[in-house]
């Protein structure tokens, strides 16, 4: 197998960041065993943890450079199998440069009885809309699934995908693997709400005005640790 070429300090620090969090998002339960995958765009593609070996014996070195065409090095470790999908949330999403994706307990239960997250709270403007939505289910590794997952991800930051899992995508990796813990948080709640009874959910005009607030948020807290 041949040495994997790593081009500069800013890609070295990238496949740091994304092995730091996909043993974080395992770790913490967010991605049992070897499931879920996480991407960073780069360099006119992306890097993406590769298929079938376990996070703590991964290196950076593993991570996998696919190009936009979607080609890699043959001589390498092959990407995961889900790149297809990755791909296609950059495509639909240029505003967002990191993709996680994860088998989550409860947003994978509510992904199998495909359930959307409605607005029975007000963070799930987190996501950027009034739900986050249940895409159809397709095979692992298909067109058909990227397909699916660009058309839940083209007005919303988060997304379950039917009889498989969630996906969350982020201006920076940081960002993206926070976005997916709320996710199961707030599948979580919904699904001990849905035990309870009746769904009470916020009005379409609430969160609008939540996914506004979020925003000012966001740009805020940005701004804040941009500062010296």
């Amino acid at each position: 197998m041949s040495k994997t070429k790593i081009r500069s300090p800013s890609e070295k620090s990238l496949r740091r960041a994304i092995l730091d969090a996909a043993r974080t998002m395992s770790a913490r339960g967010l991605s049992p065993g070897r499931s879920g995958n996480i991407s960073v765009r780069f360099d006119g593609g992306m890097l993406i943890t590769p298929t079938a070996l376990a996070y703590d014996s991964m290196r950076p070195s593993d991570i996998v450079f696919v190009s936009e065409d979607g080609t890699w090095d043959s001589d390498g470790p092959a990407p995961s199998s889900e790149w297809r999908f990755h791909r296609a949330a950059y495509a639909c999403r240029p505003d967002q440069h990191a993709v996680v994706h994860s088998h989550s307990l409860n947003a994978t239960a509510l992904a199998c009885a495909h359930k959307a997250i409605p607005a029975f709270h007000y963070m799930v403007a987190v996501a950027g809309g009034n739900d986050i939505p249940c895409v159809p289910y397709a095979t692992f590794g298909t067109d058909d699934l990227a397909r699916h997952v660009a058309a839940g991800l083209a007005h919303r930051d988060a997304c379950l995908m039917a009889n498989h899992g969630q996906i969350a995508v982020g201006e920076t990796l940081a960002r993206a693997l926070e976005l997916a813990f709320d996710v199961e948080t707030l599948a979580a709640q919904y699904v001990k709400v849905l035990q309870l009874g009746r769904v009470h959910t916020l009005s379409d005009g609430e969160m609008r005005d939540m996914v506004e607030k979020f925003e000012r948020y966001g740009k805020a807290a940005a701004s804040a640790k941009a500062k010296p």
